[in-house]
């Protein structure tokens, strides 16, 4: 479902170039979950961005499904991120102007697969039923962060990419807010990629992989060629 080979990117400082990710390998398989792990500034940003086609490796590609997105031009990649993706945040990045069923049913519409027979179920839930006619600034942030991942599952993507999506809520509230995301990821079919620095949060899910230095430690290393 996603797929980085030999990936290396490199940022333009004052100082010179940053080397970001060097040589990353990754594979994501079709309703597998990956938990992405790493200190502040290791790259798991970007290589989230990577994924999401919103920006470009300097080398290697990054394939979702058999489509590598180096072959994509902007339209394109927005094409996939609309068809295929989901996207989670630690913001919660809803519509204000929009209430909840409409902010749910966003995605879903725009990629031209709304259901809403799994709206309904989502809604519900999301312990969010009742509420379709409110608006995010009256949802607690646990109940905002519940909408914004109903969102991004309502199209059932194929790949969900979700960075720190517990990070911005308390304790209790992070860990219902991770069991019903994983339970909706299960429910929907997708692939999961969650960056997340919580060994708590990452336990859950099915693989965990350590980003240090721009380079993928544990269960997905090998041997890398340097960047050039």
């Amino acid at each position: 479902m996603l797929e980085f080979r030999h990936v290396c990117k490199a940022y333009t400082t004052p100082q010179g170039s940053l080397s970001v990710l060097s040589g990353v390998d990754l594979h994501l398989g079709a309703g597998e979950s990956l938990a992405l792990m790493g200190e502040s500034g290791s790259g798991k940003s970007t290589l989230l961005h990577l994924a999401a086609g919103l920006d470009l490796p300097d080398q290697g590609e990054v394939y979702i499904g058999h489509q590598s997105l180096a072959n994509l031009n902007e339209s394109g990649r927005a094409r996939i991120r609309r068809n295929r993706l989901g996207l989670v945040f630690q913001q919660f990045h809803l519509v204000a102007s929009l209430n909840v069923a409409d902010n749910l049913r966003l995605q879903a519409r725009l990629a031209g697969r709304e259901d809403a027979a799994w709206s309904t179920r989502l809604l519900a839930r999301l312990e969010l039923a009742g509420r379709e006619r409110q608006y995010p600034e009256q949802l607690s942030g646990g109940q905002q962060q519940r909408l914004a991942i109903g969102r991004a599952l309502a199209s059932r993507p194929a790949l969900l990419l979700a960075d720190e999506p517990t990070g911005n809520l308390d304790e209790t509230t992070a860990e219902t807010v991770l069991e019903l995301l994983l339970e909706l990821v299960a429910e929907s079919g997708s692939s999961l990629l969650m960056v997340t620095h919580s060994p708590r949060v990452a336990a859950p899910l099915d693989r965990r992989v350590i980003l240090r230095r721009g380079q993928l430690l544990a269960d997905t290393a090998r041997s890398r060629l340097p960047c050039a």
